[in-house]
C-alpha cells in the first residue's frame, strides 16, 4: 500500500495538506483545543465563588495557546507517520493526480515525477471550505485560517448557522470577543430538534454572543478601522474578523477525474455506488470527497469497508448509508446500515456541537420522530441549573450566570422504544457517547428507568424522567418502514 498526501501545513489550500488530514490538522481536534482554552475564563470567573481568590483581572495569552495548538497537531501529524511507517505503507509526499484507470502520477516536493501503478486507487481527498459569493469575500477567512490567526479579534462577524459557526463564536467569546452571528434560519443548527436548536440559541445569548437571524451578508468592505459588513437588512458594522461558515465542497478539482471517466455530480463529488466503488472498477472513493455523509467516524468506517472488499476478492462488505430527513429535507439522525453477507448491522450515529456548552444528540429529533411514527410519540425532558452552577453562577450581589442543562428522550409509545435523546449542557458527549451504546441495544424506557443512576450527576437524570412532557398523537398517518 502506498498514500499520497501533500505536504504538511495548518492552513490548507490546493498544494498544502498533511497526514491526518482535515480532522486532525484544521478541524476537530484543534477547534476542540480552542473550546478547552475558551472554557476557561468562565470557569475561572466560577471559581471565586468555590473560594479561589484570584487577581480582580485575568490576562490571557492569544498566542501561547495558538502554539500549545499547534505543537500538538505537530506531535500528532507525526504519530500518524509513524503509524503509516509501522504498517508498511509507503508515503509520498506531493501532490498527487490520476492518470489512468490503474496509475497515479505524484509531482514531489522538488518538483520532479514519478507514476506508480496500483490495482486499485482509493480517493480519500475530503473536502475543502467554502467561500459564499458576495462582493469582497476575500477579505473574509473560513475555518482553516480561523484556526491560526494571528491575533486574537476584538470584534468578529461569523456568517453561518452550523457547526462550524456555532462553536467559533463560542470560542471567541468565551475568549473575550464581541461576536455577531448571522444565519438565514430563524435558529442556528438547521437539521437538529427544535427544542434544543432553541436552548443553544438561548446559551449562546446569555454567553454574550450577539444574534442575527434571516439575515444575510451582502458585502464586505474594507476601511481604515477595519472590515466594514453590510447586510440584506441594511445593517452595517465594524469587525477585525469575519468568518465564512458556509459550507464545504468535495476536494476533487485537481485529480484529473474526469479525464479518466470517474463521474463527479454537479459539486465536484465523487460519484460512488453502495460499495465506494466508482464508475471506474478500480477506482474507489470514500469520506467528503463523495459528499455522502462527512463525518470523520463515517470516512472512518467506509474505509475499513472498503479495505475488506478488496482484500476479500469479492464484495462481501458494502455499505449504505440511511439518512433520515425532516420535512426542510435537513439530514439529522443518521444511520449506517454494513451489510455482511446475510447479517445486517445498524449504526446510530451520535453528533456533538462543541459550543460552550455543548450540544450532543443520537437517533431521531422529536420533528423526525414524529415525521417516521407508526403510532404515538412521548417526549420526556428535564431541564436543570447543573449543580456546579448553584454555587459558581451566583454572586452575593447579583446572578452571574443562569444556564440551564436541557435533556430530552423521544420514545415510541406502541414499543416504549428509545428513539433519540438529546443534551444541551456540561460533558454532554461524554454522557451521549453511553446513550448511543444503548440506542445501538435498542434499549426501552422501561430500561432507562430500571437503570440505578449515578448519584449527584447530571447523568442521572436520563433514568429519572418519569413523567411525559408531551404526547403526539401520530395515529392514522401512512405506515413507514423504519
Amino acid at each position: 500500500v502506498g498514500i499520497c498526501e501533500l505536504p504538511f501545513h495548518p492552513i490548507s489550500s490546493e498544494v498544502i495538506g498533511g497526514v491526518g488530514g482535515t480532522c486532525v490538522i484544521r478541524g476537530c481536534v484543534p477547534k476542540k483545543i480552542l473550546v478547552y482554552g475558551a472554557a476557561f475564563g468562565s470557569e475561572l470567573e466560577d471559581a471565586r465563588n468555590y473560594g479561589w481568590e484570584l487577581n480582580e483581572k485575568l490576562d490571557f495569552n492569544w498566542k501561547k495557546l495558538l502554539h500549545k495548538k499547534t505543537d500538538e497537531i505537530i506531535r500528532l501529524n507525526g504519530i500518524y507517520k509513524r503509524l503509516l511507517s509501522n504498517a508498511g505503507v509507503k508515503l509520498f509526499e506531493g501532490e498527487g493526480k490520476i492518470v489512468g484507470p490503474n496509475e497515479v502520477e505524484v509531482t514531489q516536493l522538488d518538483g520532479t515525477k514519478l507514476s506508480y501503478s496500483a490495482k486499485h486507487i482509493l480517493i480519500a481527498t475530503g473536502s475543502r471550505a467554502h467561500r459564499p459569493p458576495i462582493p469582497g469575500q476575500e477579505l473574509g477567512i473560513t475555518s482553516d485560517e480561523a484556526l491560526s490567526l494571528e491575533d486574537l479579534p476584538k470584534h468578529a462577524v461569523v456568517f453561518g448557522g452550523g457547526y462550524i459557526a456555532v462553536e467559533f463564536a463560542s470560542i471567541w467569546r468565551g475568549l473575550g470577543a464581541n461576536v455577531d452571528l448571522f444565519f438565514r434560519k430563524e435558529l442556528p443548527l438547521r437539521g437538529f430538534d427544535d427544542e434544543m436548536r432553541a436552548v443553544v440559541a438561548r446559551n449562546l445569548e446569555g454567553r454574550g454572543i450577539n444574534l442575527h437571524p434571516q439575515t444575510n451578508l451582502t458585502e464586505l468592505i474594507k476601511t481604515d478601522n477595519g472590515i466594514k459588513v453590510t447586510t440584506d437588512h441594511g445593517e452595517e458594522l465594524i469587525a477585525d474578523v469575519v468568518l465564512f461558515a458556509t459550507g464545504r465542497l468535495p476536494n476533487s478539482k485537481r485529480l484529473n477525474l474526469e479525464a479518466v471517466g470517474v463521474e463527479l455530480d454537479n459539486t465536484g463529488a465523487v460519484k460512488v455506488d453502495e460499495y465506494s466503488r466508482t464508475s471506474i472498477p478500480s477506482i474507489w472513493a470514500v469520506g467528503d470527497v463523495t459528499n455522502r455523509m462527512n463525518l470523520t467516524p463515517v470516512a472512518l468506517m467506509e474505509g475499513t469497508c472498503f479495505a475488506a472488499s478488496v482484500l476479500s476478492e469479492a464484495l462481501i462488505f458494502y455499505l449504505k448509508l440511511f439518512l433520515v430527513r425532516n420535512l426542510a429535507n435537513q439530514t439529522t439522525a443518521m444511520y449506517l446500515v454494513l451489510f455482511l453477507g446475510n447479517e445486517i448491522s445498524l449504526y446510530i450515529m451520535p453528533l456533538v456541537v462543541v459550543c460552550i456548552p455543548p450540544l450532543s444528540v443520537v437517533g431521531l429529533s422529536e420533528e423526525q420522530a414524529i415525521e417516521q411514527a407508526n403510532g404515538d410519540v412521548l417526549v420526556f425532558t428535564s431541564t436543570f441549573n447543573p449543580m456546579k452552577n448553584t454555587v459558581s453562577g451566583y454572586d452575593d450581589d447579583f446572578e452571574i450566570r443562569q444556564e440551564k442543562t436541557v435533556m430530552k428522550l423521544v420514545v415510541d409509545a406502541e414499543t416504549d422504544k428509545v428513539l433519540g435523546a438529546s443534551m444541551c449542557g456540561p460533558d454532554a458527549p461524554e454522557i451521549m457517547q453511553g446513550i448511543a451504546v444503548a440506542l445501538k441495544c435498542g434499549a426501552t424506557k422501561a430500561q432507562f428507568d430500571s437503570t440505578v443512576g449515578i448519584h449527584p450527576s447530571a447523568a442521572e437524570e436520563f433514568v429519572t424522567m418519569r413523567s411525559v412532557s408531551r404526547c403526539i398523537t401520530c395515529s392514522g398517518k401512512p405506515k413507514t418502514n423504519l
